[in-house]
């Protein structure tokens, strides 16, 4: 049995980055704990989903653990920073954000945790975070860190496929669906994904991609039933969702038995 420790900067980012690779690894029998830098707190609640009174934190901190029910994980933990907003925000500034967080401090509560399950894998997000938010730019350099304090052989970045998205496009129109740029960019800004010719793994998660929706839907304080992701038919999420993509940067000369297992290497120079 392997452990994964997948790493993430708000509730909800692991169903949409990870929850394919982690339930295929929960179903294979490895070990899966997820861990939460913040609880999300300056997310942009569903109309109408709280009650009067009701704190986002709050409800975001039970639908971590409904969507860790769902993916099979074995053990959640948040590391107790807040959401520090989008970049240029005047939250970034906030002295307690996860953003302001002096990394090696931060690092050391993550691998504390890493140690205690003996991880042979966690998981971050590339060096732009993605699409630049500054929490997830953090998790990759938090996370980065906290790998080598604690000797974890294997650092996956989880990223989105630049070259997909285009082709997730194409194949909307040709389905007849309708997206908006709100929902995905059509004209994707610079810095937003990683060229397909930079992914060095994937994850086929074909088999699970219900149970990933599922996962999805668990965060209803963000993604109602009305959002793009929920909406769409399942040929359709299946064909946008259904591949997660990996950056390994430094690869070990004998990964663990769970690496090799779950993820299928992208051939250079594609």
């Amino acid at each position: 049995m392997g452990t994964i420790v997948s790493f993430h900067a708000h509730p909800d980012d692991e169903s949409i980055a990870t929850s394919g690779l982690l339930a295929r690894a929960a179903d294979a029998g490895h070990r899966v704990v997820l861990v939460f830098a913040t609880r999300g707190e300056l997310g942009t609640p569903v109309d109408g989903v709280l009650e009067e009174g009701e704190q986002l934190a709050l409800r975001r901190t039970v639908e971590c653990y409904e969507s860790a029910s769902v993916i099979g994980a074995h053990r959640v933990e948040f590391l107790g920073f807040t959401d520090s907003g989008m970049i240029g925000e005047a939250t970034n500034d906030a002295p307690w954000c996860f953003w302001q967080a002096d990394v090696d401090h931060a690092a050391r509560r993550l691998a504390v945790i890493l140690e205690e399950e003996s991880a042979d894998i966690v998981t971050v997000y590339d060096d732009h975070g993605g699409y630049g938010h500054p929490d997830h730019i953090q998790v990759h350099r938090v996370g980065t860190r906290a790998a080598q304090l604690a000797d974890t052989p294997v650092v996956v970045q989880s990223t989105m496929n630049r070259d997909h998205i285009g082709r997730a496009w194409a194949a909307a129109e040709e389905m007849g669906l309708e997206f908006t740029d709100q929902d995905v960019p059509r004209e994707l800004p610079e810095g937003f994904g990683t060229p397909e010719s930079e992914i060095t793994h994937l994850v086929r998660a074909t088999d699970v991609v219900g149970r990933k929706r599922a996962s999805m839907l668990a965060h209803g304080s963000q993604i109602g039933a009305d959002h793009f992701m929920a909406a769409m038919p399942l040929e359709a999420f299946e064909f946008v969702f259904g591949t997660e993509y990996f950056i390994v940067a430094d690869m070990p000369s004998d990964p663990p038995a769970v690496f090799a297992e779950l993820f299928e290497a992208l051939p250079p120079h594609r």
